[in-house]
């Protein structure tokens, strides 16, 4: 029999995987983050956009059935921390590019200075990656129906190439030093530019609707490129091609857009695979008078991304040419850019001092079991739980649920447990309700992550074990 116990925990943690601490602001990496409407942020391969003092998240609104493009989503927030969700700003196209049954990724938005429209960028292709287009979209307001106008051209034809990035260049105004070095870059100011992976920068013309020129071209590197500069250096940020699984990302740095450009190698320690994430954006972060550079990377989770995809937002250290993230923070304040403990105000209660059936195995001061259907269930009060597990590579999805006092569910989702090398962390932290008696399921599902690519190569889990170490009220 399962040991219920009652937990006395009331919980200060608010909504959207990023939540307040007191007067901080949290930012919660690699597990789910909810919206204003508590469900799960869904924006991957984004973007950020600040915009009139406000904050807009663009990203792939992906789904748990299939890849198949379901739409572009725009998130809005005043502080980075806290999200609403606006609109599925591109839905699914009746033809063409993005008609059904085709992909749709890495959108990106800018607002263009010579028009003041709002461009969206995106590739698009067929469900076996084989038909390829940089498309564009556009629209008069950042988070209004943007219309698609269709493939964007360079020489009068279609890009057809894969993963892409953009970046809009500045002048390096408020810096002297740089502007009296290098003052031939004011004129750079406001300039677009197109990435794409292996190498080609594009030049975007002055209505950002086409492609002006290819202005520079990276060797050696590969896909998800993501720049951002810092002192007059640019810095671009590329992963390996792994498919969906996490590898060690790297960056190139260059005096100009134009180049030369020259491997630095890695960011991140190796064999982290880069913190279990890839690259997709680099957000300036501004604090006081400086401009921080913020790492957005995707922590994907192949085939539930809906779900059970979750995001890794970790500032990055400059230190001339060298950028570094030296160690992972699961936990950190936007605000002061400091780690924090997320867990310090809560209530562990031990794994040793619960009952379980015979599905879940004891070892090490923690349950385990691959038995599809086992479930673990505890009883609390309050308005959150936070369930502490290990992801490893013989690990799949748990079904954790919310149940209120009526046994009505109230909350639900996937939580993948499956990662490349070990990693205890927080695996969820359910959203904020209305104080009251609930219980918590943990329910392993017998699925576990696996795919392969385009050469058929196999990639993720050998099984679909759930291990739990510690359950966490606040």
């Amino acid at each position: 029999m399962i040991k219920l116990l009652l937990l006395v925990a009331f919980f200060c943690v608010g909504c959207a995987g990023i939540s307040n601490e007191g007067s901080g602001k949290i930012v919660y990496n690699g597990i789910p983050w909810f919206d204003n409407q508590g469900n799960i942020v869904n924006a991957h391969g984004a973007c950020i956009v600040e915009d009139n003092g406000r904050y807009y998240l663009f990203g792939e609104y992906k789904s748990d059935k299939s890849n198949a493009f379901p739409g572009f989503s725009c998130y809005s927030s005043d502080d980075l921390v806290n999200w609403k969700f606006e609109r599925i700003v591109l839905p699914v196209q009746p033809d063409g590019i993005l008609g059904p049954n085709r992909v749709g990724e890495r959108v990106k938005v800018m607002k263009c200075p010579s028009t003041g429209e709002y461009v969206m960028y995106m590739h698009a292709d067929d469900m076996g990656y084989k038909d390829p287009y940089i498309g564009y979209a556009t629209c008069s307001t950042i988070n209004g129906e943007y219309k698609l106008q269709g493939p964007l051209l360079h020489d009068g034809k279609p890009v057809k190439r894969w993963d892409m990035g953009t970046f809009q260049d500045t002048d390096g105004k408020g810096n002297k030093t740089y502007m009296k070095i290098e003052p031939r870059l004011r004129k750079t100011d406001g300039k677009g530019y197109l990435l794409i992976h292996h190498g080609p920068i594009y030049r975007l013309s002055d209505d950002y609707r086409s492609i002006e020129a290819e202005v520079a071209h990276v060797k050696g590197s590969g896909e998800s490129p993501a720049m951002f500069k810092k002192n007059g250096i640019y810095y671009m940020l590329y992963s390996n091609l792994t498919s969906w699984e996490k590898n060690d990302n790297f960056y190139f740095t260059a005096p100009k857009i134009e180049g030369p450009w020259t491997k630095q190698g890695l960011f991140c320690p190796e064999g982290k695979l880069t913190y279990n994430s890839q690259s997709t954006f680099v957000f300036p972060l501004k604090r006081g008078n400086d401009t921080i550079p913020m790492f957005m990377g995707d922590r994907w989770s192949y085939p539930h991304q809906a779900s059970a995809a979750t995001y890794v937002w970790m500032p990055l250290q400059v230190d001339g040419i060298k950028i570094s993230i030296p160690e992972y923070w699961q936990c950190w304040d936007i605000n002061t850019l400091k780690p924090v403990d997320a867990l310090q105000k809560g209530k562990e209660i031990p794994i040793k001092e619960m009952e379980f059936t015979r599905d879940w195995k004891e070892e090490n001061s923690r349950l385990a079991s691959n038995t599809k259907g086992s479930i673990l269930a505890i009883p609390f009060k309050g308005t959150h739980i936070a369930v502490v597990g290990e992801s490893n590579p013989h690990s799949g999805y748990a079904k954790v649920s919310i149940l209120n006092d009526k046994k009505d569910t109230v909350y639900s989702s996937l939580v993948d447990f499956y990662s490349k090398y070990p990693e205890k962390a927080i695996r969820i932290m359910t959203p904020k309700m209305s104080k009251g008696d609930y219980t918590l399921l943990i329910e392993v599902t017998g699925i576990m992550p696996i795919w392969t690519d385009k050469t058929k190569t196999i990639y993720g889990s050998d099984n679909s074990f759930v291990t739990v170490d510690a359950i966490y009220g606040f």
